[in-house]
């Protein structure tokens, strides 16, 4: 029986009830075809009619277990209660006043929730946006500002949006930067600490990466020229990688030693994800700023930077914003996200969903050496998936086993430099018994690699 609503009343049970995508999907897809942009794409062209908890409703009737999340957006489920709540009381008081113009409670509540979240007890400030591009856009022009320097270090593997600024940021050439060129100018690339394929092995990756970069900085570009160092303390797009040990650590010392602002671009992994508030919190690192977007608002469009209050006050009075920026109704549903998040002791559930997907996890890769590398942490989880007998990158089996997977009503996303990475980010709501089945048709698929 179809529910009327979604939220975390539906019915949180797949059902596949016609083939994937089915006819009223198709239909949509014609009419998508007539009048969006080919350029616009999707990973599952089923038509969503309602979502909530772990699984998402297409207009067919199917329900698929959602390993998704939206790009881990719904952290706290779809359309959750006090999100819903939280939003509808403001769009019944008010849509848009723009906070340029005449200011509102909300925008300063979230800024006050930022500074009580993110790490470190110093004096922080925050400024909202719409999108995790235009955070690091604007984490970059505070850092400039700050600094009265230009250049700006990221890193192989790293994905930070698609304006200009960050398609220049990013590694990754197709789909992020092809033919869009040319990019914003000083911007430099140097080694992440990528323990699975580090030459000389995972034991001497930070070291050496962390020197390799430091190196590389100190000779190419000048420490005394650098504005900001901007990474992801897990990469997202890149492939889900974790900086080996020490590597992080040692970049922050770096920056703080040369008067460099680091910047954490905590996108994707913040807000529970990795099981704590953000993931840049689990070597201690205290970031100068931090960018977040995804998972702040429970599926509104809102992103911040936050960070140290000198930093952020350095831009001049109207150098920073936007017309939609911190919009009361984001600002209304990421309170509600956030009251969630606390409520429900969302990365307690995190890492409980990390306990689960990696033992299952461990015991595929032992039946199948497809299965180079499970990484990860809390519900931001990867297995890289290579060639028998070598790291040589496979992404036609990552291909084959998300299609697999999808016919199957299991929705996963592939990620990766190389095209060879199958992320997880469930909703951290999902029950238990379909965070079950979602592994179990996982494992099939493999068994049919």
């Amino acid at each position: 029986m179809t529910a009327t609503a979604g939220g975390p009343s539906l019915p949180q049970e797949r059902r596949v009830v016609t083939a994937i995508p089915g006819p009223k999907s198709q239909e949509l897809q014609a009419r998508r075809s007539a009048a969006v942009a080919g350029g616009v794409g999707s990973v599952l062209p089923v038509f969503t009619a309602r979502a909530g908890g772990g699984v998402i409703e297409d207009v067919d009737g199917n329900s698929l277990i959602d390993f998704g999340s939206g790009i881990a957006v719904t952290s706290v489920g779809s359309s959750a209660e006090a999100v819903v709540r939280r939003a509808s009381a403001q769009l019944a008081d008010f849509t848009h006043t723009c906070f340029m113009v005449t200011p509102y409670q909300g925008y300063v509540e979230v800024c006050e929730e930022l500074a009580k979240l993110t790490p470190g007890d110093h004096a922080k400030k925050s400024a909202l946006f719409n999108s995790g591009a235009e955070a690091v856009e604007n984490a970059v022009k505070i850092a400039r500002a700050h600094t009265k320097r230009q250049a700006v270090v990221v890193f192989d593997h790293g994905y930070h949006g698609r304006t200009n600024l960050t398609m220049a940021l990013t590694a990754k050439n197709m789909p992020y930067k092809h033919s869009f060129g040319p990019f914003a100018p000083e911007v430099y690339r140097v080694p992440v600490a990528y323990p699975y394929r580090w030459l000389t092995g995972p034991e001497n990756c930070a070291q050496e990466a962390a020197a390799q970069a430091i190196d590389m900085i100190s000779k190419q570009i000048g420490a005394e020229n650098v504005a900001a160092i901007v990474i992801e303390p897990v990469l997202g797009e890149g492939g889900f990688i974790e900086p080996a040990k020490g590597f992080l650590p040692a970049l922050v010392k770096f920056a703080n030693d040369n008067g460099i602002v680091f910047v954490a671009d905590e996108i994707q992994s913040g807000f529970c994800r990795t099981g704590q508030w953000f993931a840049c919190e689990d070597e201690g690192i205290v970031p100068d700023l931090i960018t977040t977007a995804k998972g702040i608002a429970g599926g509104l469009p809102l992103a911040a930077v936050t960070g140290r209050a000198e930093i952020m006050d350095a831009a001049h009075s109207g150098g920073l914003g936007g017309t939609y920026g911190g919009n009361p109704v984001a600002c209304a549903a990421a309170l509600g996200a956030i009251e969630t998040m606390r409520e429900l002791d969302l990365n307690a559930k995190a890492k409980r969903i990390e306990e689960v997907m990696k033992g299952r996890l461990t015991a595929m890769q032992d039946k199948y050496d497809v299965i180079g590398d499970i990484r990860g942490r809390g519900a931001m989880i990867a297995i890289e998936l290579v060639q028998s007998g070598s790291k040589d990158p496979n992404p036609e089996a990552t291909a084959a086993l998300a299609k697999a997977c999808h016919q199957e009503g299991l929705l996963v996303l592939t990620c990766g430099t190389y095209g060879n990475v199958l992320r997880f980010l469930p909703p951290l709501v999902i029950g238990e018994d379909l965070l079950a089945e979602g592994l179990d048709i996982l494992e099939n698929a493999l068994a049919g690699l």
